[in-house]
């Protein structure tokens, strides 16, 4: 095993000349979500030069499923997104944004990268006997935003099938705030629930010098806001993670004139069902403040994400991965934060981990992700690389160490 091992550090760190080009590859030519199909086309040309892959296209318009298999055993599937965000590109490098107001702010480049490793070292395995089981390598489109149905990429593969055919998936995301050389990791509810709503609260207009004649929404907002800023610390359990954020609110025109209605648009994030829930019965609970004041109210819900939860075995295999290449490595133990993710529409069908890869190559270059100057330490690349082939051979490991037994004691 310890001869597996350093043959899978050796194979990624020689891939690091690859991985960089790669990675600069995607960072120059960025596309938006639902428009990466210069970037399917590359990501094709790389896996059809491996001569090893099954390769389905199309699944949410530039989706991409790479298969290996090599007899029966175990399916297990390894997702990359492919999406950029619209932003504008700060940072003064050879293989910065060629399009202006498009950027990888986010790792999608180096995941993208990655992946390409692994597909490198699973292609080399291949030849071996060492290979038993199927390989399905996820490129997976518009992780950042919706489309005009509100799905982003993940749900398509879903609906393709994809979830029928995988036992488990494996995912990484870039940290930024973490130094390179080190994971993050988390069992369970690990990013949150995602909801949306727009609340509409609707009065009746009028002239501002005669305010008693209107049924002021703005002067209702008031108490409404009080109310929603409220909700988690009075009507949630402290000991639950959840939150309320008002992102906007607008109405009116004119100095002098009071608006028939005034929008509050905010977001709702949560780490249970049962909190998401609650929340969303608490704002349409606070808005029932308006009839007080003798005005309705209309209260949507744009549901997202799902919670990324993290099947405790696949992350048991993630950090022993890392460990075992690199003896030492930091790992922290911690929910990712408040963002969502939409790899938990995977991890809500079936077992499947996402774990966090350090890339800030100090103190001074730590960044937040979403940035217009976002920067990665791309030594990172191999490390990543290495450590989703050594948990892939863990899991093919321990199915058939599990398989084996079961039949000596049958």
């Amino acid at each position: 095993m310890r001869q597996q091992l350093d043959l899978i550090k050796d194979q990624a760190y020689a891939l690091e000349e690859q991985l960089n080009k790669w990675r600069r590859h995607f960072h120059q030519y960025p596309e938006l979500s639902f428009q990466e199909s210069q970037t399917s086309d590359y990501i094709v040309e790389v896996l059809e030069s491996l001569n090893v892959f099954t390769i389905e296209r199309g699944i949410a318009k530039h989706g991409i499923i790479a298969t290996i298999t090599k007899g029966s055993g175990p399916v297990i599937g390894i997702r990359a997104d492919m999406d950029a965000l619209p932003i504008t590109e700060q940072n003064d490098l050879p293989y910065t944004s060629a399009y202006p107001g498009v950027m990888h702010a986010c790792g999608h480049d180096a995941h993208m990268a990655i992946l390409l490793g692994v597909a490198v070292l699973v292609a080399s395995d291949y030849q071996t006997e060492n290979f038993r089981g199927t390989v399905k390598l996820i490129f997976q489109p518009a992780e950042e935003d919706t489309d005009i149905d509100g799905k982003t990429g993940a749900p398509y593969f879903i609906e393709a099938g994809l979830t029928k055919q995988v036992d488990a998936f494996l995912a990484l995301h870039m940290c930024p705030w973490q130094r390179t050389g080190s994971i993050q990791v988390n069992k369970g509810a690990s990013m949150a629930n995602v909801d949306n709503f727009c609340l509409t609260i609707m009065g009746k207009g009028g002239h501002g010098g005669y305010p008693h004649e209107s049924k002021d929404p703005i002067w209702m907002l008031g108490f409404v806001l009080q109310g929603l800023y409220g909700v988690i610390s009075r009507k949630i359990d402290p000991l639950e993670v959840g939150t309320i954020s008002v992102g906007k609110v607008s109405g009116g025109q004119n100095p002098n004139i009071i608006p028939d209605t005034v929008k509050i648009i905010g977001t709702i994030r949560s780490y249970s069902d049962k909190v998401r829930k609650q929340l969303i019965k608490e704002i349409d609970q606070v808005a029932q403040l308006v009839y007080s004041f003798e005005g309705d109210y209309q209260f949507e819900i744009e549901s997202g994400e799902p919670v990324l939860d993290n099947n405790d075995q696949l992350i048991d295999m993630i950090e022993n991965a890392g460990l075992s290449l690199f003896p030492g490595m930091e790992i922290s133990h911690a929910p990712y934060g408040m963002g969502g993710e939409d790899f938990g529409h995977f991890t809500k069908e079936i077992p499947g981990a996402m774990f966090f890869l350090g890339c800030a190559q100090s103190e001074e270059t730590k960044h937040s992700l979403h940035a217009s100057d976002f920067m990665l330490d791309e030594a990172a690349l191999s490390i990543g690389t290495g450590i989703i082939k050594a948990t892939i051979d863990s899991y093919f490991r321990e199915y058939y160490t599990t398989e084996r037994l079961l039949n000596e004691n049958c």
